[in-house]
């Protein structure tokens, strides 16, 4: 794409155009616009401007996060030991989170996703509390002899809060696009 700077004012006299009887060529007039035209807005044009493919990726990093969390508890601890590792919910978590946040990074190219991320965020709201509850009570009912594996459960507890919050203000960025969309 080429690009010029070039001064649009009008230049020159229309006096000038006769000098000593003969007629010169005609003055070249420039034109300067006035006003801006408005580009043409694609769809999701505001959504977009609130950069959604970046909490997609810190929602890709987390769910990686828990995911390897997941494989830690799985390989290091017994199986009854806790509620965490008996229902694998970091790797469950993970891997919901991880789908909602490629699915989040492809609205810029795909504007026809908004609904179906919309949903998987939704669900992973719902995924997210309800695998913070069980970790919670995984806490309460702690044993002293586990106390490495207690610090690593709040690091995943703080890991699943992120990734909830993440999900609420893309679900909030969301239903505010449908709305302004739909009217």
């Amino acid at each position: 794409m080429a690009c010029a700077d070039v001064d649009m004012d009008i230049h020159g006299d229309e006096e000038e155009t006769h000098r000593a009887g003969r007629r010169e060529s005609p003055i070249v007039r420039q034109y300067q616009a006035t006003e801006l035209l408005p580009g043409v807005t694609g769809p999701l044009h505001d959504l977009l401007q609130k950069q959604p493919a970046v909490l997609g990726s810190v929602q890709v990093v987390s769910g990686l996060l828990s995911i390897g969390l997941g494989f830690l508890f799985a390989l290091a601890q017994d199986m009854t030991d806790s509620y965490f590792t008996m229902f694998r919910v970091s790797h469950l978590t993970g891997i919901l989170f991880v789908i909602a946040g490629i699915i989040s990074n492809l609205l810029f190219k795909y504007p026809k996703l908004l609904p179906a991320s919309f949903g998987v965020n939704c669900g992973c709201i719902i995924v997210g509390t309800v695998a913070a509850c069980m970790i919670s009570v995984d806490l309460a009912e702690w044993k002293e002899n586990n106390a490495d594996f207690l610090k690593v459960e709040m690091l995943e507890l703080c890991v699943l809060g992120l990734e909830v919050f993440l999900s609420a203000v893309l679900c909030f960025w969301f239903c505010k696009a449908k709305r302004t969309k739909s009217h």
